[in-house]
This record gives C-alpha cells, sequence and structure tokens, in this order.
C-alpha cells in the first residue's frame, strides 16, 4: 500500500532456524505447506541453528551470506522466513541480500488476503494488515525526510511517514466501525437462535485437517475444500436435523494455526465468536498426521485464547480412510459419554457414529416412555408426529393409542403446556 519495494514473485527461499531457547518449535514442513498455499514456488531451503537470533540480522554472518549466494543463484524474489521478524531484522536483510523479506506472520496474512471472499472477511484480513504494517512503515520511505519547502510546496509540516501513520490510524478506526456493525448482526442471529433454543455446533480445528469436506457431507452443501492450508476463511453457516434434538446450525470456521498471529486473532474475532458461544465443538483432527498431537494442543491453546475453552468438545479424527482398514468406531469416557469418533469425510465412513455421538451430547435430557393417548386426543398425536417423536404406535381394545414416544423433556413440556395438557399425566418426575 505505502511501500517503495521490489515486486514480490513465485520465486521463494525458505528459511528455518532452530532456536535453542525456544521450546515450541516451529515446523519446516508447515513452513514449506504455506509458501505453496500462497502460490509461491519455493526453489531451495536454507536451515541452520542457533541458541538464539541476532539482534540485527537473525541469522549469523555465515548464513546470511549463504542466504545471499541462494538469492542470487537462483534470482529468488522473495525470502520467506518461519518465524516472527521484528521490523528492523526484516529492513537489515532486505538491504543485504537485496530481496524482499517476509516473515511467518506476513506470509499467513497474505494466505489470508487470497481467500476472503465476503466483505466481512476482507475488512478483518485488511484490518490484520494494517495493524502489521503499521510498525513496518519507515521502510518504504527512507528517502522523504520532510515535505519539499518553497513557494508553492510547503505542507502541513508533516514528515511523510506521519501522514502515512494518521491515514492508516483513520482507515483503521473506520474498519473498526464497519467491523462493530458486523458483530451487532451477528449478535442478533445468534440471540434468535438462542430465543428459538437451536443449538450451535462449530468446526474447529487445524488447518486442514478436513473441516469443509466434513461440512459438505453433512450438510450436503459445496463450500469450498482444498488440500491446502486455510483453504476455509469465511464462516458458513447451514441448518441440519439431530435426531432426539431437532434442527441445529452447524458453523465451518477458519482453521487455526501454530502460534496464529495475535492480530489475526483480534481482527477475526467476529467470525470466531460462533466458536466462543457454541453449543458443542467438533474438533476435527486429521488423525493420519504425525504431528497430531501437537496440532491437538495448538487448537486447545487458541480456543483458550479467544474464550472458548469451557464449551463442550466432541473430537472428528478425520482421514480415517488414510488409515488402512481401521473401522470407524465410538470412544466413551467412563460414564459412557461419547468423547472421540473416527470418520472419513472423503467416504462418509462413520458419518451414522458421528450423528449418533452428536444426538447423545445435544439430547442430555430425553423423555422416552410408552403413553396412552384417548381417541378424542388426536391434536395431541399429531403435534408428536409433527415433532418426530413417535417411534411405534398401537391399538388397545377400547380404541385407545399407545404411542412409544421419544423426545427432549423439555420439548416434551412445552407441547403438553401448549395443548393444555397436565404433564404429570404422562411423566412421573416433578415438574415445576
Amino acid at each position: 500500500m505505502f511501500f517503495e519495494r521490489p515486486e514480490s514473485g513465485e520465486c521463494a527461499i525458505l528459511v528455518h532456524v532452530d532456536l535453542a531457547d525456544e521450546a515450541d518449535q516451529e515446523n519446516p514442513r508447515e513452513l514449506e505447506e504455506l509458501a505453496l498455499s500462497a502460490g509461491a514456488d519455493p526453489v531451495d531451503f536454507l536451515t541452520g541453528s542457533r541458541a538464539q537470533p541476532s539482534p540485527k540480522f537473525f541469522l549469523g554472518s555465515g548464513k546470511l551470506d549463504e542466504l545471499r549466494q541462494m538469492v542470487q543463484l537462483h534470482q529468488a524474489e522473495v525470502v520467506i522466513f518461519n518465524h516472527a521478524l521484528s521490523p528492523g531484522q526484516e529492513r537489515n536483510i532486505e538491504r543485504e541480500i537485496q530481496c524482499r523479506v517476509l516473515d511467518r506472520t506476513g506470509l499467513i496474512l497474505d494466505i489470508f488476503a487470497q481467500r476472503a471472499r465476503t466483505h466481512e472477511g476482507k475488512l478483518q484480513v485488511e484490518l490484520a494488515q494494517l495493524e502489521h504494517m503499521s510498525t513496518r512503515l519507515i521502510r518504504g520511505w527512507t528517502h522523504l525526510e520532510r515535505q519539499k519547502g518553497g513557494i508553492g510546496l510547503r505542507g502541513p509540516g508533516e514528515t511523510q511517514l506521519e501522514t502515512d501513520r494518521r491515514l492508516l490510524r483513520a482507515r483503521i478506526k473506520s474498519i473498526h466501525t464497519r467491523l462493530a456493525k458486523v458483530r451487532r448482526q451477528r449478535e442478533q442471529g445468534r440471540r434468535a437462535r438462542q430465543r428459538a433454543e437451536i443449538p450451535t455446533l462449530s468446526l474447529v480445528g487445524y488447518t486442514n485437517a478436513g473441516k469443509s469436506t466434513l461440512f459438505n457431507r453433512i450438510t450436503e452443501s459445496e463450500v469450498y475444500a482444498a488440500d491446502q492450508l486455510f483453504a476455509t476463511l469465511d464462516p458458513t453457516l447451514r441448518r441440519i436435523d439431530v435426531a432426539d434434538v431437532g434442527p441445529a446450525i452447524l458453523a465451518d470456521t477458519v482453521g487455526f494455526i501454530r502460534h496464529l498471529p495475535h492480530k489475526l486473532v483480534e481482527s477475526f474475532r467476529a467470525t470466531l465468536q460462533e466458536t466462543i458461544d457454541a453449543t458443542l465443538l467438533l474438533h476435527v483432527i486429521d488423525c493420519f498426521d504425525e504431528e497430531r498431537q501437537g496440532h491437538i494442543e495448538q487448537v486447545e491453546e487458541v480456543l483458550h485464547e479467544i474464550g472458548a475453552s469451557e464449551v463442550p468438545v466432541l473430537q472428528v479424527f478425520n482421514k480415517l480412510d488414510r488409515m488402512g482398514d481401521q473401522p470407524p468406531r465410538i470412544d466413551r469416557n467412563d460414564q459412557g459419554e461419547p468423547v472421540r469418533v473416527w470418520v472419513s469425510a472423503v467416504t462418509g465412513a462413520g458419518l451414522d457414529l458421528l450423528a449418533q455421538a452428536i444426538s447423545e451430547r445435544l439430547a442430555d435430557d430425553i423423555f422416552q416412555d410408552t403413553i396412552t393417548i384417548h381417541p378424542h386426543e388426536g391434536q395431541l398425536r399429531a403435534q408428536l408426529y409433527a415433532h418426530n417423536a413417535v417411534v411405534n404406535e398401537q391399538f388397545d381394545e377400547n380404541g385407545c393409542m399407545l404411542l412409544d414416544v421419544r423426545l427432549q423433556r423439555k420439548d416434551m413440556l412445552q407441547l403438553l403446556s401448549r395443548l393444555g395438557v397436565n404433564p404429570k399425566r404422562f411423566m412421573s418426575v416433578e415438574v415445576n
């Protein structure tokens, strides 16, 4: 936006350094996947190890020379670091190697900018980019100290940098205002669902775990799904029917990643609110990924950061088709509650078990009994059928109907109250 730099290209050199004082190391393979998702063509990979990063160049002098030679050899147009660089480090490295430098945060922001489709998504990405850029403005204007003087050329006394910062702050303020309006609109929709007591299921998980493919299978939708990081950015909501529960809302959300930039988490808070306010989180996990335990921990860390750590979770171990002949199954805790379901979103294997597990987790208070309805109570019978609550029906010698009923207790109470029927006639529990 405000930068005068070499234009970025597809030819990229990737840089990963193992730091001795960094307990949670980044994954070099993940950097390559991120670069490919951004449209880059990685031609070389510089690796090394240090006790701690150099304050000036992040790399040591030897590795910096090696990187310069790689850039010249491949005519690279961008160098991507698998780390968060300070503005000064980015500027110093660019000056030394004469090539554009991008850190991990900048790379993720670029991918998000490519994926955004909705107006809200584009606003959120722009906000994150501007806040990231605000600390890096100076590099684009080192040749402009003050606005030119002279007759007809005098400015207000601001440096070009000060002018750009003021414009940038104004744009950030404008985006915050527009996103606040989006949040209010989303909040109205959530309150309407809460009043109607419609539960919300939110798909969460590490990026590329198969959330959108699973979403399409469950809802018979055509949400964009691809074998790449951050294929989904904009949230999508669909209505589904859950046995013993009735209608529910299923939300497909943006994937998480190791060290998800804080600016991105803040910018996407309106989107992530669907996760925070969910009735049940479906944590989709790539069961074939050797890093799956680390990915689970990273997702739980982000959920804690956004305030969703207390929302009930059902783990969905996806991509079972890559595990050979392992059959779908439900894993339960000591109380018999479903905690994990093994499925394949690609083949559809285990989706019936997933539906069963969701129903069990949501329908925690079910009325199930055989009730007797007299011939003149046809309206009650019709309403029970309308709620799909009748499992079986028989008639006795007096013409009374014997209905095997299965329905959520609160729905049964509401139905009887609406028809003016005393609930104690059918329900043995104490009714308030």
